[in-house]
């Protein structure tokens, strides 16, 4: 009876110990299942909210898993199925207001895409979170910037990205070796080959603004993969303008250099005991010259305009279309962080035949940096480039007042301008004096354009603007926004008053002025909020540093009344049938 008992509770703990073994196995799949569930639900966006979406946190060894096999199997099988490649960020820039990403993609418009942030909470776990990107274009033939929002609470600046909607789509590299966001003031954001040298623009050097610097402490590395490395002498500096020697290797092959990365070491410490130090680069070089053939090498325009701007489409259709009659014949349009649309502008201008162009010029406070890249740019197809704002129009008082009996008068004026000079064997450089209008009695913004709504001045010009033979240049590209330092043995013109002068639109109705508040973008100009330099002609007599509207600011700086453009835009640009003017009949179509 004992025996029988005892086979009894054997074969009973056999079968408790299957059903437990059975029953555990089915709990593991369970969760494991659970587990997949969540992490859908989380990437599918069910659980987020606008401002803050947790993802997940996860341990370092989980981490390390998903990072190291992003490449060979789940990620590139996970890219496939959603037919698009993964978000790999190159770069990352702190900025004082977003964190810019530089991706290996060009995006498209209907592609949505997430911030990604990373916290490490201990050594074992790891916490992130998602927000939507603030804006994403397209920076070159094959890169796209992404503009993500600052870093919140302790999570870091190594920002990475995801495509939103795929299956556990961790399609950027979101591990612990992504590198951390360079700081904007310190860096090496640009760098052209120029013939055997390599021009590059650099923050963080502090050289001298609007003088030569002296370059025998600087160096150029240009990194030629695999941990390969070549360094050469820097030949010039100016501001944020440094030219090295190319290496032989690429000085004979520019165009396979295409992409090779670039900064600039220095000399800091004593003299004695100097320490060479390399700044964070997000450069890689690329060739500003075309291949032309001896047939085309002839310049294909005599007069082209660059300008640097932050949110003006609005007044860009204007200043194109006058400055088009009066001879620009192409537009270089260097987009510094606009939000306002400016590429829907601009495309449509090229699409009427207008020769524009634009340029998207992230880095802040870099105005005359980026109108030295310009004249590198621009120097293969013009003879002549002017320099000047969309709010800047060129006037010939003597030539619009004569009348004609057929045509317009001053029609192509300003072409015919440059051209005088275009053989000249001293002149390089044309100065024209700006005069600066006012509010001039109104409220709100001029809905005909600011040619024909502002109509008070002050009495005498302030500064001026230039047009330049973008080959005579000096070595150094070293400008202060209005002009050049030009090659030894040139020299400029001061174009008489008579003849042209710029009615500078500078200090507008309070809505459109009060934007200049948010950033300057020259480099060595103080911005508004800044209480420095309150004499200078950069700002407002009295302004302050504050956005706040001044009593009766629709009043000042009104000390002439001149109608001269308003009467000849209206008499000659107007359609007869309407009266409304070209750049209104474009806002309509």
């Amino acid at each position: 009876m004992d025996s029988e008992q005892r086979r009894k509770r054997k074969r009973m703990g056999r079968s408790y110990s299957e059903a437990k073994h059975y029953l555990s196995s089915r709990r593991s799949l369970f969760l494991c299942f659970s587990f997949f569930v969540f992490l859908l639900l989380l990437s599918s966006g069910r659980f987020r909210t606008a401002s803050f979406r947790p993802v997940i946190t996860a341990s370092s060894t989980t981490l390390y898993l998903i990072s190291s096999t992003a490449h060979n199997s789940v990620l590139d099988s996970v890219a496939h199925r959603n037919d698009s490649p993964p978000a790999k960020v190159q770069d990352r820039v702190l900025f004082p207001d977003h964190v810019l990403l530089i991706a290996a993609n060009r995006f498209q418009p209907q592609d949505e895409l997430d911030c990604v942030y990373r916290r490490f909470n201990g050594s074992d776990e790891v916490a992130f979170a998602v927000k939507p990107v603030l804006s994403t274009e397209a920076y070159d033939e094959v890169r796209s910037i992404v503009r993500c929002p600052l870093p919140f609470g302790n999570y870091s600046s190594a920002v990475d990205l995801r495509r939103r909607g795929g299956k556990h789509d961790w399609t950027a590299r979101i591990n612990s070796t992504a590198a951390a966001a360079s700081p904007w003031d310190k860096v090496v954001y640009e760098a052209v080959i120029d013939d055997d040298t390599a021009v590059v623009f650099v923050k963080g050097l502090n050289l001298k603004p609007h003088r030569k610097s002296d370059p025998t402490r600087l160096t150029c590395h240009f990194e030629m993969g695999e941990g390969f490395e070549f360094t050469t002498e820097a030949v010039t500096a100016a501001q944020e303008v440094v030219r090295c020697l190319l290496p032989e290797s690429i000085s004979n092959d520019p165009d396979k250099a295409s992409g090779i990365r670039v900064t600039i070491g220095f000399n800091t410490g004593r003299p004695r005991a100097p320490v060479h130090v390399t700044l964070p680069s997000v450069a890689t070089i690329h060739n500003s010259k075309p291949n032309l053939d001896e047939a085309t090498k002839k310049k294909k325009h005599e007069l082209c305009v660059c300008t640097m701007l932050w949110n003006q489409a609005p007044a860009l259709s204007e200043w194109i279309m006058y400055h088009a009659w009066l001879g620009v014949e192409r537009w270089f349009i260097y987009d510094n962080n606009s939000d306002d649309g400016i590429e829907d502008v601009v495309l449509d201008l090229d699409s009427q035949g207008y020769n524009v162009s634009r340029q998207s010029w992230p880095w802040i406070k870099t105005q005359e940096a980026g109108f030295s890249h310009c004249a590198l740019k621009a120097r293969e197809e013009c003879t002549w480039v002017g320099f000047f704002d969309v709010d800047e129009f060129f006037y010939f008082p003597r030539e619009f007042r004569r009348r004609r009996r057929d045509g317009v008068p001053g029609e192509n004026w300003l072409g015919k301008l440059v051209s005088n000079f275009s053989n000249s064997p001293t002149i390089a450089e044309l100065r024209t004096d700006c005069h600066s209008f006012g509010p001039s009695g109104l409220r709100s913004h001029p809905s005909r354009g600011v040619t024909t709504g502002y109509t008070c001045r002050l009495q005498s010009p302030e500064r001026h603007k230039s047009i330049v033979r973008t080959d005579l240049l000096d070595v150094t590209l070293l400008n202060v926004v209005h002009h050049f330092r030009l090659r030894e043995g040139f020299r400029h013109l001061n174009v008489p008053e008579g003849i042209a002068v710029i009615n500078h639109y500078k200090y507008q109705v309070w809505e459109t002025f009060r934007a200049k508040f948010y950033r300057r973008v020259a480099t060595y100009v103080v911005d508004w909020q800044e209480d420095q330099n309150q004499g200078s002609k950069d700002r407002a007599p009295g302004l302050g540093t504050e956005a706040i509207e001044p009593p009766n600011w629709r009043l000042r700086f009104c000390e002439v009344w001149d109608t001269g453009l308003k009467d000849f835009v209206l008499a000659y640009f107007a359609d007869r049938s309407t009266g409304s003017l070209p750049w209104e009949r474009a806002q309509h179509q």
